[in-house]
């Protein structure tokens, strides 16, 4: 159970939030009760943090905030803690379905050579109660080695189950770093991904590059075309730059009409190389409206790279490839520009 206060408690803590929801735009709903009572009291260090940086900044939660945190720090699986339980679920319970294996190999062999003493006790003509004795126990070992035998089909059951829910716990945790349009890994899902990345260039000592691209004139073909087509445009770039990624490469959207890619293992000259091949294919695409069979072809992106800098932070690479993306718009969009290139 996530909350464990008795009515003396849960009412303090009510009494407190309902202040600090009141002086908020969200409404007085389930999801903005639960944020504010897990911030009163202090059981949710990560969802504190963000409530006290926005509210620092003079900013009032509105409802989409407010969903935004109950999802992030609240109802979403954390990915790695996730990770953790099932992993471990997992090794726990292949231990003890080795370990009432073996048990039933070592009773098998231990019935068996109790067989065998009975055996020889009969035909040595041992006295009857000896070998009544024998048998008794020869037949309580098999009853027990029978009752193993019915927990190692149960463990094999349950070991069914918890696979099943391993996949589920995968499967929830790939919804949640999946941005739901595209397909392609959302904004969270490039962080977690960008973190993994630098710990191991920092370790392995490779060198790996980002490019952040935008739509051009989005707006425009919003505006003509209609929001629908929108959506489509960014669904055929999203495949097109699912098409050119290998490995541990990641794809992105980023946020509206911005995606990213990040190359774990390319130098800048590898990057620019696919930055500039990702902008010909979609340059040279056309894409069909469905209605009435238009075809549109001025579609085009813009594309700044960047490579990563020994023990630079996460902010400043992603700064510098943002900032040489922002130069190819003022050079006149439908352009790669490196960072080494910017003026």
């Amino acid at each position: 159970m996530r909350y464990k206060d008795d009515v003396v408690k849960s009412a303090e803590y009510m009494r407190m939030a309902i202040p600090l929801m009141a002086k908020q735009d969200a409404g007085f709903h389930p999801i903005s009760y639960s944020i504010w009572y897990e911030f009163v009291s202090g059981i949710n260090s990560g969802l504190k943090a963000a409530i006290d940086e926005i509210t620092g900044k003079g900013n009032v939660l509105d409802d989409a905030t407010a969903t935004a945190l109950f999802r992030k720090h609240i109802a979403e699986i954390d990915e790695q803690t996730a990770q953790r339980i099932s992993s471990g679920f997992q090794q726990v319970l292949a231990n003890v379905s080795q370990s009432t294996s073996e048990a039933r190999d070592q009773t098998s062999r231990f019935s068996n050579s109790l067989e065998q003493w009975s055996v020889d006790v009969r035909e040595s003509g041992t006295r009857s109660e000896l070998a009544e004795g024998i048998a008794q126990l020869l037949g309580d070992t098999r009853d027990m080695h029978k009752a193993v035998v019915v927990l190692q089909d149960r463990l094999a059951e349950s070991e069914h189950e918890i696979e099943m829910l391993r996949q589920e716990v995968h499967r929830a945790r790939d919804e949640a770093l999946a941005d739901c349009l595209t397909g392609l890994a959302n904004r969270r899902g490039f962080d977690l991904a960008l973190a993994q990345c630098l710990a191991e260039a920092e370790q392995e000592g490779k060198v790996p590059s980002i490019l952040i691209t935008d739509i051009d004139h989005f707006k425009m073909v919003n505006d003509t075309y209609g929001h629908l087509f929108g959506d489509k445009v960014i669904c055929a770039i999203a495949q097109i730059l699912k098409q050119n990624i290998k490995g541990k490469d990641t794809a992105a959207r980023y946020g509206g009409e911005e995606f990213v890619i990040l190359l774990p293992d390319t130098p800048l000259q590898g990057a620019l190389a696919l930055a500039e091949f990702i902008r010909a294919t979609i340059a040279g695409s056309r894409i069909k409206r469905v209605p009435d069979n238009v075809v549109v072809s001025n579609i085009t992106v813009s594309l700044g790279v960047a490579s990563y800098r020994k023990n630079e932070s996460v902010s400043d690479f992603v700064g510098r490839a943002d900032q040489a993306l922002y130069e190819s718009k003022r050079l006149g969009r439908n352009r790669v520009t490196s960072e080494s290139s910017r003026v």
